[in-house]
């Protein structure tokens, strides 16, 4: 006879994340122990934690903390979609974006390797994975700093938590503006904030393509030059935030929205999970 029930496995698997199977495995193991059979998903997780260092994280979420001038966007990954959905990866994300926060950790390294509680991030993340059955990583940390600073979360399903977050660093207070912007971002993709932060080889890449592409097409030698630099240009338009056309009104680009609201950005970060 069993020595649990199915609310016992269910309230198993509610805490650890774990599969049924390994659920029901543990409590006949454990007799019908609850804790006792926590423990041993745990030790049996903590041995199966290398094996799945080369496994693929493409599921996930986004998180982040918007306080005054300060904004914290953290990306955490794990391997299906739906231990995402799942309370406990959900709260194991809010504890890291916390952790993320408190510490001032601007990359994922210094993250993993900060204290929390006595151990480090990392130490927590093995603990999870091994209870979970799950590769967890923290791919990427991003803050950014202004005057005041706009978020974004987006889902991209429904039942899923969020997989885009951005965030936008005014050098005014401009709340509507910046929350615009940063909902443009998560719709846009922009990959600099400013042409200028477009690194000089990117550039010079563009002009080569964009002349090589005009002579292909039997573009007089003449016109080059013109034809050219309104190629690169196009490049900018599209990958510069504030140079894109904006979305809720593409007559106008994302600078000319911002100055309209008396503000600019100083900074922004995006990420969508697993890209």
């Amino acid at each position: 006879m069993a020595a649990y029930t199915a609310a016992d496995v269910k309230a198993l698997r509610e805490k650890t994340g774990a599969g049924m199977l390994n659920c029901k495995d543990a409590l006949v193991e454990a007799e019908g122990d609850f804790d006792k059979a926590v423990e041993i998903l745990r030790v049996k997780g903590l041995k199966g934690v290398t094996k799945r260092e080369d496994r693929t994280t493409s599921n996930g979420l986004v998180a982040a903390h918007v306080e005054g001038g300060l904004g914290v966007l953290v990306e955490i990954n794990c391997e299906t979609d739906f231990v995402a959905k799942g309370e406990r990866f959900q709260e194991l994300a809010r504890q890291v974006l916390d952790q993320a926060v408190a510490t001032g950790a601007a990359d994922a390294e210094s993250l993993l390797a900060s204290d929390l509680g006595g151990r480090t991030v990392q130490a927590v993340l093995d603990e999870a994975n091994a209870t979970i059955g799950e590769k967890i990583v923290v791919r990427r940390v991003a803050r950014v700093e202004g005057t005041s600073v706009a978020s974004y979360l987006h889902r991209t399903s429904a039942d899923l938590p969020p997989q885009i977050g951005v965030l936008v660093a005014l050098d005014a207070e401009a709340a509507e503006a910046g929350r615009d912007v940063a909902m443009h971002a998560a719709a846009m993709s922009p990959t600099y904030l400013a042409r200028e932060d477009v690194p000089a080889d990117v550039v010079e890449n563009e002009r080569r393509v964009a002349e090589a592409t005009s002579r292909e097409e039997g573009k007089p030698e003449a016109a080059l030059p013109r034809i050219v630099e309104g190629r690169v240009n196009g490049f900018f338009k599209e990958n510069v935030l504030l140079e894109q056309a904006f979305a809720k009104d593409p007559k106008q680009t994302v600078a000319q929205v911002l100055k309209a609201a008396g503000a600019t950005a100083t900074a922004f970060a995006r990420f969508r999970v697993g890209v």
